[in-house]
């Protein structure tokens, strides 16, 4: 099965790609590109599913760069292959031939660019990361690189939806200590919970940050098991692990 690669209008000058699970060599509750070396796959065969989306973005596997994430808002800067992966939830470069990428399984996974100063950047924002600012982050790094932020397009790429997002009551109260205007991605639920609309939310900062074009692809990783690996659907079903989805852009 040939790879299925999700891409934007916005970001047509820059090759990039949002990765669904499709064409990928894994098998089991991992079957097809699972990307996630920190899962319980074999190896070699994440590998083999990581060199294929090198082969697809034409760069070398060593210079498509990942972090180690920890859901925070540190940003690194890279200018060639890193040596090991760094804790961290961003990557920025202005160096051509280098690819940024990110690994998600409902949290957003956003990838940035300005094509008029030849700075990318790549976000792995999950609620906590998003609420602690990674966003905001990556937007200050790309500008320490020459970028501008009124020049750079932001796409969301799938994520969890509202719909499928059900928490419980004290998951607001941060969200409300940062602004309590953030009530409005909060929807009732059942049982006094709330569906939470993160990629809203994730839109939300990027244009109070002030990015020239943000959007989200608007596809739903837990409702969609043929293509998206999913964190909470793979929780639900009772699964011991669940696949990684790859997002990544290149310069």
């Amino acid at each position: 099965m040939t790879l299925e690669i999700l891409t934007a209008d916005s970001l047509a000058k820059f090759r990039h790609g949002f990765f669904t699970r499709r064409g990928g060599a894994s098998s089991g509750i991992f079957s097809g590109l699972n990307c996630g070396a920190g899962s319980s796959d074999q190896s070699e065969i994440v590998s083999i599913n990581r060199a294929r989306v090198a082969e697809a973005m034409q760069v070398e596997p060593d210079k498509m760069l990942g972090v180690h994430q920890v859901h925070s808002a540190d940003v690194i800067a890279a200018t060639g292959p890193l040596a090991e992966r760094p804790r961290a939830d961003g990557l920025v470069t202005a160096t051509p031939g280098l690819a940024l990428s990110v690994l998600t399984a409902d949290c957003q996974p956003v990838l940035f660019g300005d094509a008029r100063a030849g700075v990318i950047g790549a976000a792995h924002a999950g609620w906590r990361g998003a609420l602690d600012g990674v966003l905001e982050a990556t937007l200050d790094a790309m500008e320490a690189l020459g970028a501008k932020r009124e020049d750079i397009c932001a796409v969301i790429g799938p994520s969890i939806s509202q719909a499928a997002y059900e928490v419980g009551p004290e998951f607001i109260d941060d969200f409300i200590a940062e602004d309590p205007q953030n009530s409005q991605f909060f929807a009732n639920g059942l049982n006094g919970h709330y569906q939470f609309d993160l990629p809203a939310y994730g839109l939300h900062r990027l244009r109070r940050a002030g990015v020239g074009q943000a959007e989200w692809t608007r596809h739903c990783t837990y409702g969609d098991p043929d293509r998206f690996y999913s964190y909470r659907r793979s929780t639900h079903a009772g699964e011991a692990d669940y696949g990684r989805l790859i997002s990544v852009i290149r310069l």
